[in-house]
């Protein structure tokens, strides 16, 4: 099964009590990470995004469809980086576990519905 692992924050308010070193770390331990479970094979695709205050947001107003900056969500629950990996539920839970004890923000993990090889 393929799940999608997605990661929120990463930018402005939730970094903003992290000291340098932390920063770093983190980093670090996401690149690890990222490094493992491309080398197992789990990793299907992923990536990081851009600062939130970047993004546009496309909404349906009054019979058309409606661009404007920034993102739905309040910055601080922006998504920041994904990763969709090819496992059992069980090994994407403890993959996402990992995650949230360093970073301790939640994560949120689905699976992917139609299973595909552009997937």
């Amino acid at each position: 099964m393929k799940y999608m692992i997605m990661m929120f924050g990463g930018f402005g308010a939730t970094l903003a009590d992290r000291t340098p070193e932390w920063i770093t770390g983190m980093q670090e331990f996401m690149v690890g990470l990222d490094h493992e479970l491309r080398e197992s094979g789990e990793v299907v695709g992923g990536g990081g995004l851009v600062d939130p205050a970047k993004a546009k947001t496309v909404r349906f107003r009054n019979g058309a469809p409606v661009v404007t900056d920034g993102p739905f969500a309040e910055v601080k629950e922006s998504l920041a980086g994904y990763w969709v990996i090819e496992a059992s539920e069980e090994r994407v839970l403890e993959i996402a576990s990992r995650v949230v004890a360093f970073i301790e923000y939640p994560i949120e993990v689905r699976q992917v519905m139609h299973e595909s090889a552009d997937v």
